[in-house]
């Protein structure tokens, strides 16, 4: 497979392409203009003046791999940047539960040094009968807190037809099990809005950047990969965060790389650990639940932080920062 990029407006390689017997696609991304055209032979063949570069892409995931963009990906989201030299981290409840418990936190990681507030407006649970989340009313109480203490948004969305509600969430997350609900991907994509897309349970790591690459395809590169722990035969954490994929994934792309240390810890007592270790594995970004009772808590009692514990948690992740010439 083949990335053309473009020193102009695609018409003329169009007209050529649709004549051969080639497959592509046009996309605009990161201001430059692309076509991704398939088979080789074909691809090879086309020649053109408007044609900057052809790239030879030998990955399954085209558009999310650094072999046509050399440079890493900066995600700007509402001023907060993401994959540059500082360690941005997103706390706050697994489950919106109602407003004083959202504001209670957000004010607590505001002040621990969080960049973004996080919080589940929609739940999906295993069990129907679990807690589903408040909704609409979970995305309204996000919002005001985030009016309240500046602090930006990210909240997972489950069904497109949900998108109006998200207008003024500013980074939709793409959970586990919606990593290859490729009709939701290209959906989001389309939508334009940032977006955390964590690695499914079961996906291995060219399966998590080929989900990028829907996004990517849509026009969107504000994209950030999430490292959330994979389903393993191991049983004494919830699931098996994969700092080596997550290592990986940052070789293999331009994208920047956040990890959950939460949900694959599935005990408050060994977020910590994770969360540390994943930063001095590269990590730009941090997913931390935190309640401020966690033990009442809807959803993920048993993994979420108090505020106190997210407070003692960011003053280690500075000093650790400082130590990898890092900042927070």
């Amino acid at each position: 497979m083949y990335v053309f990029i473009m020193k102009r407006k695609w018409d003329s390689v169009k007209e050529k392409l649709e004549k051969s017997s080639a497959s592509f696609k046009s996309v605009e991304l990161y201001g430059k203009q692309l076509m991704i055209v398939w088979p080789d032979e074909e691809a090879i063949r086309i020649d053109d003046p408007s044609i900057e570069i052809k790239v030879r892409v030998k990955t399954p995931f085209v558009l999310s791999g650094n072999e046509w963009k050399k440079e890493k990906t900066i995600v700007d989201v509402n001023g907060v940047e993401i994959g540059g030299n500082d360690v941005v981290v997103a706390a706050g409840p697994c489950a919106v539960e109602s407003e004083e418990q959202v504001f209670e936190v957000a004010k607590g990681v505001k002040r621990a040094g969080a960049k973004f507030l996080r919080g589940g407006a929609y739940k999906p649970r295993t069990s129907p009968f679990s807690f589903q989340g408040l909704g609409p009313k979970g995305i309204e109480i996000l919002t005001k807190a985030s009016e309240s203490t500046g602090l930006p948004t990210v909240t997972e969305l489950l069904d497109a037809r949900d998108l109006p509600y998200f207008d003024r969430v500013n980074m939709i997350q793409i959970g586990a099990r919606n990593s290859q609900n490729f009709t939701l991907l290209r959906d989001v994509g389309k939508y334009g809005k940032p977006v955390l897309l964590k690695r499914g349970m079961g996906n291995t790591v060219d399966e998590w950047l080929s989900s990028a690459d829907y996004v990517l395809a849509e026009g969107n590169g504000s994209v950030v990969l999430c490292e959330r722990g994979i389903r393993t035969f191991e049983h004494s954490t919830r699931f098996t965060i994969d700092i080596g994929g997550m290592i990986v994934a940052k070789r293999l792309s331009h994208l920047p790389v956040c990890a959950d240390p939460s949900h694959p810890a599935g005990d408050r007592e060994l977020v910590r650990s994770m969360a540390l270790a994943s930063i001095a594995a590269g990590a730009d970004m941090l997913l931390i639940e935190v309640h401020p009772e966690p033990e009442k808590a809807l959803s993920d009692s048993k993994q979420q932080l108090t505020i106190s514990m997210f407070e003692e948690l960011m003053n280690q992740i500075r000093g650790l920062s400082k130590v990898i010439g890092r900042r927070i």
